[in-house]
C-alpha cells in the first residue's frame, strides 16, 4: 500500500494553519509595537532639534552673532557624557567657527533642511559608526548653522527592539507549534478511535460502536450520529439477511422434495425417451442447490465470529493436500502443475475455509486453461510479505474487469455458456476477509495471475481490511 501523505492529513493542515495565523497576528502586533516605537522616539528627536533651533533663533535676534556664538561655546563646554545635541556653525564656505563636530556634512540635505549623516568621529567599542540627524539654515547669508541629535541611542533601542521582536517571534512560533501538535495529537486521538471501530465494522462486525467521552463537543456529536446511523444499518441488514437466509432455506427443501421426485421419475421411464428431459431437470436442481448453498455459506461467513477460533495454519501444507487433489484431474484433461514453495507461512485461520477459497481458485484455473497448458502455484516471501499465485494459460480477465468478477452473480461474457453461478469468487472474497488477506489480478501473458498477499502475524495490523491491489511486481 502507498503511504500517506502527511500533509493530506486534517490534523496536519490544522496544525499548520493555526502556527501561520499565529504567528502572522503577533507578528503583526509586534511589528506595529516596533514601528510606533521607533517613529516615536524619531519623532521626539525632530521636535527637541526644531525647539533648540528656535531657542538660538531667538538669541541671535536678540544678541546678535557673538551672543549667539557665546551660547553655542557654553552649551558645548556644558554637555555631559552621553549628551548626543550636535552644533556647528561655519562660515558661507563651511569652514568650521565653532562646535562639537569638525566638519560640515558631505551630503546633501532636503527642501526642509534636514539631514542624515553618519558620525565618523564618534564610534563605540565595538568600532561601529552611528547615525547623526541634523537640521540646517543660513544665518543672514554669512553663517551656516546646524543643529541636531546623534541616533545612538535610538540605534540601541532599534537593535534592541528588534532582538525583542525576533525572539518573541521565534518564541511564539514555538509555542504554535506545541500547541499545534497538541492539537493534532488530540485530533488524531479522537479520529483514530473513530477510523478504528469503522475499520471494525467494514469487515463486517456491525455491532461495534464508536466510543463517546461525554464531553458533548462536536467528537461525541459525531460519534453518537454514526452510531445511531449504524443501528439502523445493522436492522436493516439483519432484517436483510434474515429473509434472504430464510428464502435460502425455504427454497432448498421444495428443490430437494423436487429432486427426489425426478430422481423418482427416472427410475420409472428408464429408457424412454424422457430419460434424457429428467435428467437435465435434476441437472439444474442441483445447480440451484448448489447456488442457494453457496450463498448461505458466503452469508455465515460475511458475518461470522470464526476468528476468536482459529488456529495456526501453514499455507504450504494447504497447497500440498491441493496439489495432491487435483494432480490427477489436471492429468486427465491434459495439462500440467508446477508447484513452488518456499519457506513456512504459519497464519491465524480456519485450515477448512482457507482450502475452499485456494479449491475455487485452482479449480478457475484447470477449468480456464487450454489442453496442454500450465498452471503454476508458487508461494514466495518479498519486502517483509508472503505471496501466494496462482497461474494459468487461459484467456484471461480484462484489467477493467477486476473489480466486477468479485461480484456475486457476475460473470464475464465468455463464461456465460459454461456451468457455474458467480459465486466462487465472491465465496473467496469473503473468506479471504475474514483472514485479513489481500486478493489481486495481474495478466500472466497469457491467462491470468491471482495473487494472495499475506502479512506475517507477527508485522500483521488488526482488523486490516481487504483491498484490491495492483499485483507486487
Amino acid at each position: 500500500m502507498s503511504q500517506i501523505n502527511p500533509f493530506k492529513s486534517s490534523a496536519v493542515r490544522i496544525t499548520l494553519v493555526y502556527v501561520v495565523l499565529f504567528g502572522l497576528s503577533v507578528a503583526i502586533i509586534l511589528g506595529f509595537i516596533y514601528w510606533s516605537t521607533i517613529v516615536y522616539q524619531t519623532n521626539q528627536t525632530d521636535e527637541d532639534i526644531n525647539a533648540e533651533i528656535k531657542a538660538l533663533s531667538t538669541v541671535y535676534a536678540s544678541r546678535g552673532y557673538p551672543g549667539l556664538i557665546k551660547v553655542l561655546s557654553d552649551r558645548i563646554e556644558q554637555q555631559r557624557p552621553g549628551d548626543s545635541t550636535l552644533y556647528l556653525l561655519t562660515d558661507h564656505q563651511f569652514r568650521p567657527l565653532v562646535g562639537n563636530i569638525n566638519r560640515w556634512p558631505p551630503i546633501a540635505y532636503n527642501k526642509e533642511g534636514w539631514l542624515n549623516f553618519k558620525l565618523d568621529d564618534i564610534q563605540d567599542k565595538s568600532g561601529r559608526e552611528f547615525s547623526a540627524r541634523a537640521r540646517t539654515f543660513e544665518v543672514e547669508n554669512r553663517f551656516n548653522l546646524l543643529v541636531g541629535q546623534g541616533m545612538k541611542d535610538l540605534q540601541t533601542m532599534k537593535a534592541l527592539v528588534g532582538s525583542a521582536l525576533v525572539w518573541g517571534l521565534l518564541l511564539t512560533i514555538g509555542l504554535g507549534l506545541v500547541g499545534g501538535m497538541t492539537l493534532q495529537r488530540m485530533l488524531r486521538l479522537r479520529l483514530g478511535a473513530i477510523n478504528q471501530t469503522s475499520r471494525k465494522i467494514m469487515q463486517g462486525d456491525l455491532r461495534k460502536r464508536i466510543q463517546t467521552r461525554g464531553t458533548g463537543d462536536e467528537f461525541d456529536q459525531l460519534a453518537l450520529n454514526l452510531n445511531s446511523m449504524l443501528d439502523q444499518i445493522e436492522r436493516g441488514m439483519e432484517g436483510v439477511r434474515r429473509v434472504s437466509d430464510n428464502i435460502a432455506h425455504d427454497l432448498k427443501t421444495p428443490l430437494a422434495r423436487l429432486k427426489n421426485r425426478v430422481e423418482e421419475l427416472k427410475v420409472r421411464v428408464a429408457g424412454e425417451p424422457e430419460e434424457e428431459t429428467v435428467d437435465s431437470i435434476i441437472q439444474e436442481a442441483d445447480g440451484l442447490l448448489q447456488t442457494f448453498n453457496a450463498l448461505l455459506r458466503i452469508a455465515r461467513i460475511e458475518y461470522s465470529e470464526q476468528r476468536k477460533e482459529f488456529v495456526l495454519v501453514d499455507i504450504n501444507s494447504i497447497l500440498r493436500d491441493l496439489q495432491e487433489l487435483y494432480e490427477p484431474l489436471i492429468e486427465e484433461k491434459g495439462q500440467s502443475l508446477r508447484v513452488e514453495l518456499s519457506q513456512p507461512m504459519e497464519i491465524p485461520a480456519d485450515r477448512d475455509m482457507l482450502f475452499q477459497a485456494f479449491a475455487n481458485l485452482i479449480d478457475n484455473a484447470i477449468k480456464y486453461t487450454p489442453e496442454h497448458g500450465e498452471i503454476v502455484i508458487r508461494a514466495y516471501a518479498k519486502r517483509g510479505r508472503w505471496y501466494v499465485e496462482i497461474c494459468d494459460n487461459g484467456p484471461g480477465i480484462p484489467a477493467s474487469e477486476y473489480e466486477k468478477v468479485i461480484q456475486r452473480f457476475y460473470r464475464l461474457d465468455q463464461s456465460r455458456t459454461s456451468p457455474g453461478s458467480g459465486l466462487g469468487l465472491a465465496l473467496v472474497v469473503a473468506v479471504l476477509k475474514l483472514h485479513q488477506l489481500e486478493l489481486s489480478f495481474a495478466d500472466n501473458q497469457p491467462g491470468l495471475k491471482v495473487c494472495i498477499t499475506i502479512t506475517p502475524p507477527r508485522r500483521r495490523k488488526k482488523d486490516k481490511p481487504i483491498e484490491l491491489l495492483a499485483h507486487p511486481d
